[in-house]
């Protein structure tokens, strides 16, 4: 029998052990615990940020690079962390149901101390008793990441929304992210991109989005599972980042 240590990574049988190094839990490990520690810096940069303000423009835009990049490492950790117990079938899903309006208002939470180093100005557009079905800790990861990157190629504003398309079994819920830059490079409009693999500048392995796109097919319903679908010239201009869950 394998064993297993409490964070859900098969640490593998003595003989395994014995006969050879298994990269990949290595990795799995060794991103764990990198995940706990960037979240112990991120804690840490906001209360010097709340205890420190900035004194100037040029200390706000570089307080506001130390948040983003911080915040894009552990979002990076997490989903790859995330994509490992998904290729080994450790990742449960659990599916229950949730006010969409607390999901939002979370990840906002969460990322309040990086829209504000950053003058970014967020506009929430969700009915409050708007409920649906899904996990919510594997949806707040897709959204928290959107918000990440959106954060880096907004302008000055993001567009929360949430609300159903559809009747009956065709019933989906949509929730969109928008901003107001300069929208997704065509390459990345397609479902290809949505796979991990370096784009054409060689600097992107679309690494969130394959993350959002699987996180969107486990959550299924009726025969139809979730998607994801970015589109241009959104609601504020920019680009829209869209997820369905049926």
């Amino acid at each position: 029998m394998s064993s297993e240590n409490s964070n859900g990574i098969n640490k593998g049988s003595k003989n395994d052990r014995d006969t050879g190094l298994d990269f990949s839990l290595v990795l799995a490990s060794s991103v764990h615990d990198m995940k706990n520690s960037v979240g112990m810096l991120l804690n840490s940069l906001e209360d010097v940020i709340n205890s420190t303000p900035a004194q100037n423009q040029e200390q706000r835009c570089q307080f506001g690079v130390l948040q983003y990049e911080a915040s894009r490492i552990n979002s990076e950790l997490i989903q790859l962390l995330s994509i490992y117990r998904m290729q080994n079938n450790r990742m449960p899903v659990h599916v229950d149901e949730h006010f969409v309006i607390d999901l939002f208002e979370e990840q906002l939470a969460r990322n309040y101390m990086l829209f504000e180093t950053r003058g970014v100005h967020v506009d929430l557009d969700c009915d409050a008793d708007l409920n649906w079905f899904f996990d919510s800790d594997l949806i707040g990861s897709v959204v928290h990441n959107v918000l990440v990157n959106c954060a880096r190629y907004t302008h000055k504003a993001l567009r929360l929304n949430a609300e159903l398309e559809g009747q009956g079994k065709n019933r989906v819920l949509c929730i969109s992210i928008a901003d107001d830059g300069r929208g997704y490079p065509a390459a990345m409009l397609t479902a290809e991109a949505a796979s991990i693999g370096m784009d054409n500048s060689g600097d992107n392995t679309h690494l969130g989005l394959f993350f959002a796109r699987k996180v969107a097919q486990m959550h299924c319903q009726h025969g139809t599972c979730g998607r994801i679908q970015l589109e241009n010239n959104g609601p504020l201009g920019g680009g829209v980042f869209k997820l369905y869950l049926p």
